[in-house]
């Protein structure tokens, strides 16, 4: 069928971010969407459609006040994310979609709760309850024999790593070293992502500790790349940072990322709170007939 034969079909779209990543966000309280993967792949194209980080439905719920379903730039479906879940609450908000405070939303990771801070009704950032940080390696999941995975050496291309790997709801490995801004993130991310001790591949944070209290990171998401943030990986960040006993529990963490800052705190329980901004950029309609057709 040629492009002209199509049906148009034309939804409705709203682009937010959360510290720059960025978001294509669905409301499904009053349209279907039934390709979401070749949606995000075909929609997430800078320069040649929308462009972003992915796609996020945000759905009517049986458990929770409402569902996120996240897709990554690549259509592979995400579990968690802690900056599009902050974007989620704020649209339900904003958008007078739910009068409540706080919020459950309901992830592929579990339900997670929502605090909304709000200046002239509307909301500005967000608190989430992110759960507990996951720390057995075959739980995040990391092929090692070991009861953490915490500076753990690995070897890539002769040259030796120590990595600590977090679940927040989807897999993460984080290394400390100098300023990440030095970094050939586009040639290194991939091999970490791709490293057979990750069968489900892996998120990477390059960390530079400012001091107890401030870290300074760049991140490679599976299925997206470079992003400009991301949440579960701050938070991984941070509590990779107190179990090799760089930061302390109980504390904010403030993680400085190439869109912005998140402030994490890991408690004595093993849970994890995050905090930051969410942000409307536009809003508009697209026809998504060549993706379904």
């Amino acid at each position: 069928m040629s492009r002209e034969q199509q049906t148009e079909q034309r939804i409705n779209f709203t682009k937010m971010h959360g510290c720059g990543n960025d978001y294509i966000y669905i409301d499904c309280f009053e349209q279907k969407i039934d390709c979401p993967e070749r949606l995000a792949v075909g929609l997430s194209k800078r320069h040649f459609s929308i462009g972003s980080d992915g796609l996020v439905l945000i759905c009517r719920s049986d458990v929770a006040d409402a569902k996120m379903r996240m897709f990554n730039a690549d259509g592979s479906e995400g579990k968690m994310c802690g900056n599009a879940i902050r974007c989620v609450g704020k649209y339900l908000h904003d958008k007078k979609r739910l009068d409540k405070n706080p919020l459950t939303i309901e992830t592929q990771s579990g339900i997670k709760t929502l605090s909304l801070f709000t200046e002239n009704g509307k909301v500005t950032k967000a608190r989430v309850n992110m759960g507990k940080a996951e720390l057995n390696p075959s739980k995040i999941p990391v092929d090692i024999n070991a009861d953490k995975a915490v500076d753990y050496k690995i070897q890539l291309h002769g040259k030796d790593y120590y990595i600590t790997c977090v679940s927040m709801g989807n897999p993460h490995c984080v290394i400390f070293g100098d300023d990440p801004d030095k970094l050939d993130l586009c040639a290194i991310g991939p091999e970490f992502e791709n490293y057979p001790l990750f069968p489900q591949r892996i998120n990477t944070e390059f960390i530079q500790v400012l001091d107890r209290k401030t870290l300074k990171m760049r991140v490679w998401e599976r299925g997206s790349g470079e992003t400009l943030a991301c949440g579960t990986g701050a938070c991984a960040a941070a509590v990779a940072a107190v179990e090799n006993n760089i930061c302390l529990r109980n504390d904010d963490i403030n993680v400085m990322l190439k869109g912005g800052q998140l402030t994490v705190r890991y408690t004595d329980d093993g849970t994890v709170y995050m905090t930051g901004g969410a942000d409307f950029a536009f809003e508009g309609t697209v026809d998504i007939s060549e993706f379904t057709q």
